[in-house]
C-alpha cells in the first residue's frame, strides 16, 4: 500500500507543478494589464487625451474624448471637430468616420496597449522567457502579441513586449503585418498613475527621430461631473 500511494502522488505532484508552471505563464499577460488598471477600467466613463508624434520631417497632434461605456468618441484635431458613435461602424458608416476611427484605434493602442492584453482574445500572447533588450543592455522577459491575419485595420501585426520587474512594459518591437523586421522600436517611459489607470506617456524610438508623448490626459469617473488629471 505504501508504494502504491508513493507511485501515486509522485504523478500528481508532477501534475501539479507542470500546471502551476503554465499557469504563471499564462498569466503574466494578465498581471501586465493588472498592473495599468485593467481591473477597474468599468470604472471609467470617459477618457481624455492628446496624441502627439514627432517623426522629424513630420508633427502630429490628434485630440480625444472617449467615452467607453457608450461607445462616443469625440475627434479633435485636422478637420475636426467630429463625433460618432462605434456602434455605428457595423451599420453605414461613411469614409470620413472609417479614417478617423483609424486613427483612434492607433492612438488608442498606443495609450492603452497593456490593457489590450486581456481585451483582445483573438491575439495570440506568448511567453518567450528572458531575451536582450533591443535598446540598451540588459535582458527582461519578452512577451510576443500575435494579430490574427485578417480583421482589423492591420491585421498580422506582431508586438514584442518587454516586461520589467513591475509588470510594466519598458520596451516593445512592433511589426506591421508580421514582418521579418521591425516596423518599430521604441521605450515605454514616464509611467504615471491617474485615477485607476497607469500611463506610459513617453515613447521614444532607437532611430533618434520618432518621438510619441500623451498630453491632456484626463478620467472622468462614473457618478464624477470632474477629470482626474495627470500630475
Amino acid at each position: 500500500m505504501k508504494n502504491f500511494r508513493a507511485r501515486t502522488i509522485l504523478p500528481m505532484v508532477l501534475l501539479t507543478i507542470v500546471f502551476t508552471a503554465a499557469a504563471a505563464a499564462e498569466s503574466l499577460h494578465v498581471r501586465v494589464a493588472e498592473s495599468y488598471g485593467v481591473k477597474s477600467f468599468d470604472d471609467i466613463e470617459a477618457i481624455r487625451f492628446t496624441f502627439n508624434v514627432d517623426l522629424g520631417e513630420k508633427k502630429i497632434a490628434r485630440s480625444w474624448v472617449w467615452e467607453p461605456q457608450s461607445g462616443k468618441v469625440t475627434f479633435g484635431g485636422p478637420g475636426g471637430p467630429f463625433e460618432y458613435d462605434r456602434s455605428e461602424l457595423d451599420k453605414n458608416p461613411t469614409d470620413e468616420m472609417k479614417k478617423i476611427d483609424a486613427w483612434f484605434i492607433n492612438d488608442q493602442y498606443w495609450l492603452l496597449f497593456p490593457l489590450h492584453l486581456v481585451w483582445d482574445d483573438k491575439a495570440a500572447v506568448e511567453d518567450t522567457g528572458e531575451h536582450n533588450l533591443p535598446m540598451g543592455n540588459g535582458k527582461e522577459t519578452r512577451l510576443v502579441v500575435s494579430y490574427p491575419p485578417s480583421g482589423g485595420y492591420t491585421p498580422g501585426d506582431v508586438y514584442e513586449l518587454f516586461i520589467d520587474d513591475d509588470n510594466r512594459i519598458s520596451q516593445w518591437i512592433y511589426r506591421r503585418g508580421g514582418s521579418a523586421e521591425p516596423t518599430r522600436v521604441t521605450t515605454w517611459e514616464d509611467h504615471r498613475k491617474v485615477g485607476p489607470l497607469t500611463i506610459s506617456f513617453k515613447h521614444e524610438g532607437n532611430d533618434g527621430k520618432f518621438r510619441l508623448w500623451f498630453t491632456d490626459f484626463a478620467v472622468k469617473l462614473k457618478g464624477s461631473e470632474s477629470w482626474v488629471e495627470a500630475g
